[in-house]
């Protein structure tokens, strides 16, 4: 197969592989750019695999980087731009089934591409566009199949996170995993316990991102993978209500997906805290979340209050109108952003009126009592009790002072 014409992300790196192949080496566009560029999916980067060494690139080129000498990467930089080139390489002794205790370079496309996870990775790409493809990675494309490189225990035992990756695979390019390697995954689930729990969390948002949610899933929890996530070990029932519920899966980010799998397992604001700091999310996920939650359980009671979108905010708002549509319990986008649009104030500081104000104007005294009478004024400007006027909120604040 020939690609006539390559996107625009790879025509300032073909002199790179032009002049490693000028050297007399051979050189590669490699893994999922090639993937993506097949199926004409965005690309987001590239990686270059060549059969020259680290010294030998740095021969070639006088501007370079060892940002990962170790395992033969070295940075070319060209023009302003770097380009991270890897040599082609073996692995063995996967100890801690994560890395490898032993890597070896070698001369040879062939004993590269078959450390790979899967045939649709293992695709690499000449700069005149010629795919070279060694197991039927363009057959598994048309097929639409996840399919490891070789034996799946091998595989998964070289680096278990890859069992993620097939289910990830699955929802992102609303592929099928092959029977072998769904075998392969179910046989080590349990190897997952040896993989960082941050890297497991970004196969797994990935998953619940992609063009085919329901998919992933379903693959996720059938192989057992869900036993051995933070959380999730007994949580089978629940999440496969998802698999027959669920309607809307367009969830378009991060907090998104942890709302919805905190609102499926039935978590509240402060559970869902907990969850989080299992799975080592950011504070402001675990904040937003929290959110989410609550605007989520006002929509599915149809008791979105002024209160209730003055409190959360509009991102969590609509984040969570979002996760509402999975359930069917959804408002209209439009209507929804008219009623938050029509609040008197989205923000506390919009208030025509501050303590330091209430203090020096109304009479009122710093302290506790301070801070409860600006609340009230806001809940009465939010819920349009009161406009948001200096001299109204004066008067109304010397009452309650």
């Amino acid at each position: 197969m020939i690609i006539k014409k390559l996107p625009p992300i790879f025509e300032p790196a073909r002199p790179v592989l032009q002049k490693i192949e000028q050297a007399g080496f051979e050189a590669y566009f490699v893994g999922g750019c090639v993937r993506d560029t097949i199926l004409g999916d965005p690309i987001h980067d590239i990686d270059i695999a060549t059969s020259a060494y680290p010294s030998e690139i740095k021969q070639i080129f006088k501007r370079t980087v060892d940002t990962g000498i170790e395992h033969g990467t070295v940075m070319i930089l060209d023009h302003g731009v770097g380009y991270e080139t890897t040599t082609f390489r073996t692995e063995s002794g996967y100890q801690d089934f994560r890395r490898p205790d032993n890597v070896t370079f070698v001369r040879s496309l062939a004993e590269d591409l078959q450390r790979r996870d899967f045939t649709i990775n293992a695709l690499a790409l000449r700069e005149n566009g010629e795919v070279v493809d060694l197991f039927d990675g363009l057959g598994d494309l048309q097929r639409r199949l996840i399919r490891a490189v070789g034996d799946p225990n091998e595989r998964f035992h070289e680096d278990a996170l890859r069992m993620m990756r097939a289910v990830r695979f699955a929802s992102k390019l609303d592929f099928v995993i092959d029977r072998p390697t769904l075998e392969g995954i179910n046989a080590n689930a349990h190897l997952l316990t040896k993989i960082a729990v941050e890297r497991i969390r970004v196969e797994l948002e990935k998953m619940f991102l992609g063009q085919n949610p329901p998919a992933g899933l379903k693959d996720f929890l059938e192989t057992g993978l869900y036993q051995y996530c933070p959380g999730l070990k007994a949580a089978r029932q629940q999440l496969s209500l998802l698999l027959v519920n669920g309607n809307d899966w367009a969830l378009t980010n991060v907090d998104q997906v942890w709302a919805l799998l905190a609102v499926q397992l039935g978590l509240t604001g402060k559970q869902a805290a907990k969850f989080l700091r299992t799975w080592k999310t950011s504070n402001e996920t675990t904040r937003q979340v929290g959110k989410i939650i609550l605007a989520v359980n006002a929509l599915r009671q149809k008791q979105v209050t002024p209160d209730l979108m003055f409190t959360v905010g509009w991102p969590a708002l609509s984040d969570a109108n979002q996760v509402a549509a999975v359930y069917g319990w959804q408002q209209a986008a439009a209507s929804l952003k008219k009623q938050y649009d029509e609040l008197p104030i989205k923000t506390a500081k919009e208030l025509a009126v501050d303590g330091r104000i209430l203090i020096q104007e109304a009479g009122l005294k710093p302290g506790p009592a301070l801070g409860k009478v600006l609340n009230t004024l806001v809940e009465d400007v939010v819920n349009g009790r009161l406009a948001n006027d200096k001299a109204e909120l004066l008067q109304r604040a010397a009452s309650l002072g």
